[in-house]
């Protein structure tokens, strides 16, 4: 921290600068050696140097621009193409350690020269044995070790955080962190990404918009991953793209539509989109095709999500800010006894200024970032599905920007939206529905005289139930009457004894003496009849 003077992203407070002003002293020595450099860079900067995980954790701070501002955010997103390299004779032999066998066994052709490199793995080409050309993933060696390291050190920083800045806790540091370690513990798995690439595509087979390239199972373990070498240009290669001929107006609109496809139809998306691990199509650029890679992040949505998700953008297109603030509460994602006007009136001074814009300017992931960041003062709770969402939305967003500058969004997207609420309601859906409960019920219907017996016997000892609590309620309420009435005389024959004693009235008689007894005595016989 003190190497790249990262201790400016420290808010100034009486504490803080107490701790600054003791590390010049304590630690005089360390300089910020990068001065030159503005401080979202020497963030980077120094992430690298810590190592893959560090970059993997500042790929995913990246993502969250609700989080830093855009001069760190843009300086963070650059680690997702620069990871350096391990050596390739020590790919071979992790490689060869994990099939149990000689590589030349099951490949031929390998290129020890990676293809390219990940902050948690690395790819190299090679040839099956029946000549088809495949990618060899393979997890950098001995990083679980780190993994966890770096994990406990997170962790560390993210508990001491809150308590040196109390104003902190709206960024939840520890919930970043653990949704970061999910993240991370899930990519070491190949099993899993095979798995999300096999599902994919299922999804998209014989579709004219994406490819998803083959998994060659038999192939695959925990720490490697085989599939089919594609060939294609990067999708941030505009200049190939123009001198390929290739229509950029329907490629801007095709990744929009595999977005939105991925959401409302299958509810399974690639949660990884950047540019990095998307290609184009050599073949038939006046009709391309996307062609995507690396599926270690995949997201899914709830109907319930899916149905206010696209209930929300609807809305806010309309300009119907109190249904948005309607749909935020009925879905959970603000507590039930927010205030519908204020949250209203806060999503209107927020947003409106948006429309200011021409429609085709407006971009989506900054409008659901805005939703989120005025819903969060009103105590929205992180929503993991919806932040991935939103990430995967900005990618998609500003690789449509960059191929095609003028497409417009919202055109692109209203039909599919207004096409999925409607197709909720319809005749067909609800055809389906019954359709895939009606074994479960076919299965229920025998059963069915039963359940109607046991509910109406339940319903009879519930009943007996409340009539013994009400009879018990009622004996209770008499005898604390009972109680007040007795307590109330044994209270004033004790307070007139003891006045009588006091103003020796009766002159060496009991008869005070008397009063106060019978007074303890009522007092005992009322506390009895209680108990």
């Amino acid at each position: 921290m003190l190497k790249f003077g990262l201790d400016e992203l420290i808010p100034k407070t009486r504490l803080t600068l107490s701790l600054r002003l003791g590390r010049r002293f304590l630690l005089f020595w360390i300089q910020n050696n990068h001065s030159e450099y503005m401080l979202g860079e020497r963030l980077r900067l120094a992430l690298q140097e810590l190592g893959p995980v560090w970059i993997k954790f500042g790929q995913m701070l990246s993502t969250r621009r609700d989080l830093f501002p855009p001069s760190i955010s843009d300086q963070l997103a650059i680690l997702q193409d620069h990871v350096k390299p391990f050596d390739g004779m020590l790919a071979r032999k992790y490689i060869e350690r994990s099939i149990g066998k000689p590589l030349e066994s099951l490949f031929d052709g390998f290129q020890q020269e990676p293809l390219a490199s990940a902050s948690i793995a690395q790819v190299h080409s090679a040839q099956l044995k029946n000549g088809k050309e495949v990618v060899i993933k393979v997890i950098r060696p001995d990083i679980l070790p780190i993994i966890k390291a770096d994990i406990q050190l997170m962790y560390r920083l993210a508990n001491w955080i809150p308590r040196l800045l109390p104003d902190s806790r709206r960024l939840r540091p520890i919930e970043v962190v653990q949704e970061y370690e999910k993240t991370l513990l899930d990519e070491l798995n190949l099993l899993r990404e095979a798995a999300n690439a096999i599902q994919l595509r299922h999804n998209f087979a014989n579709s004219p918009m994406l490819y998803v390239p083959e998994i060659y199972s038999d192939y695959c373990n925990e720490t490697m991953i085989v599939m089919e070498r594609i060939y294609g240009i990067p999708v941030n290669d505009i200049a190939m793209l123009e001198k390929q001929g290739t229509n950029m107006k329907l490629l801007a609109e095709r990744g929009v539509q595999i977005f939105f496809t991925q959401i409302f139809r299958d509810s399974f998306f690639h949660g990884d989109m950047h540019p990095g691990n998307i290609f184009v199509s050599f073949e038939h650029p006046e009709n391309p095709k996307y062609i995507g890679i690396d599926y270690g992040i995949v997201g899914s949505l709830s109907k319930e999500d899916k149905r206010y998700l696209a209930a929300n953008f609807i809305a806010f297109f309309n300009r119907d800010y109190r249904k948005v603030a309607e749909l935020h509460v009925v879905s959970g994602w603000v507590p039930s006894n927010t205030n519908i006007e204020d949250f209203e009136s806060a999503i209107r001074t927020v947003c409106g200024p948006i429309f200011e814009k021409p429609l085709a300017e407006i971009s989506f992931g900054h409008v659901l970032l805005d939703l989120f960041n005025t819903a969060r003062r009103f105590n929205m709770e992180i929503q993991p599905q919806l932040v991935l969402l939103q990430k995967t939305l900005l990618y998609i967003e500003g690789i449509g920007r960059q191929i095609y500058p003028q497409l417009n969004l919202w055109e692109t997207a209203k039909p599919f939206l207004e096409d999925w609420i409607k197709d909720q309601v319809s005749l067909r859906t609800i055809l389906q529905t019954l359709k895939e409960k009606s074994p479960l019920w076919i299965e229920k219907f025998p059963e069915l005289p039963e359940l109607i017996y046991e509910n109406f016997k339940q319903q009879h000892l519930f009943q007996k139930s409340i009539d013994l609590l009400t009879l018990k309620i009622q004996t209770y309420c008499e005898r604390q009457n009972q109680f007040r009435f007795l307590f109330g005389i044994g209270a004033i024959l004790l307070f007139g004894g003891t006045v009588l004693i006091e103003q020796n009235i009766f002159n060496g008689s009991s008869f005070p003496a008397w009063i106060i007894g019978s007074g303890v005595v009522v007092w005992i016989i009322s506390w009895k009849r209680t108990t």
